[in-house]
């Protein structure tokens, strides 16, 4: 498997080797020691699958707070999503940074988003299916997330003429100065 560097260097995305033949394709797209090599050695505990209807649907900026913090590994089964993680850490020197990439079920990509980023994706195709896998279990009491839209962050989300199709409780997140000291850095300063 390939490795490309997103904007942050926590953020990875990773690339499975297909194998293809006029059948379709076979590919690996986990294996706990391979992505421990690369540098994501988390046990992952969860999987989860979601299906967005329309193109534009949003989902996030989402996270969950520690005791309960979550790494997540997503990948796109059907359709196409521009996935964006934001470093959340206080006192991190990429603090409110963002990281994207554009992930298909064409093209196999997966991005691996660790503990101490949110975590979005809008969708670029209509009844996109996203699968990921994740360092904890769901704890809804640890749930959290930042509004889609914080002009502090800025993302620069490629909608479609017609807006965002949010839930009612992304379109009501906080903006991420209101969330706190939810997560500290703790890496060396560069």
């Amino acid at each position: 498997m390939d490795v490309i560097a997103t904007a942050l260097p926590e953020v990875k995305i990773v690339v499975p080797r297909r194998f293809a033949d006029p059948r379709g394709f076979f590919s690996e797209v986990y294996k706990r020691a391979a992505f421990a090599g690369i540098g994501i050695d988390c046990e992952f505990v969860q999987d989860n699958h979601s299906l967005s209807g329309p193109v534009g649907t949003i989902r996030g900026l989402h996270f969950q707070t520690p005791p309960h913090a979550q790494a997540k590994l997503v990948r796109v089964l059907r359709g196409s999503v521009f996935d964006v993680a934001v470093d959340i850490r206080s006192g991190s020197p990429d603090f409110g940074r963002v990281a994207s990439a554009t992930l298909s079920a064409a093209n196999g990509h997966q991005l691996f988003i660790p503990r101490g980023f949110a975590h979005g994706f809008v969708t670029l195709e209509p009844d996109t299916e996203i699968l990921y896998k994740v360092d904890s279990y769901y704890a809804p009491q640890n749930d959290s997330g930042i509004l889609w839209n914080d002009p502090d962050i800025a993302i620069d989300w490629p909608l479609p003429e017609t807006g965002p199709v949010l839930s009612d409780k992304d379109a009501k997140l906080r903006r991420l100065s209101e969330i706190g000291d939810v997560f500290r850095y703790e890496g060396v300063p560069r």
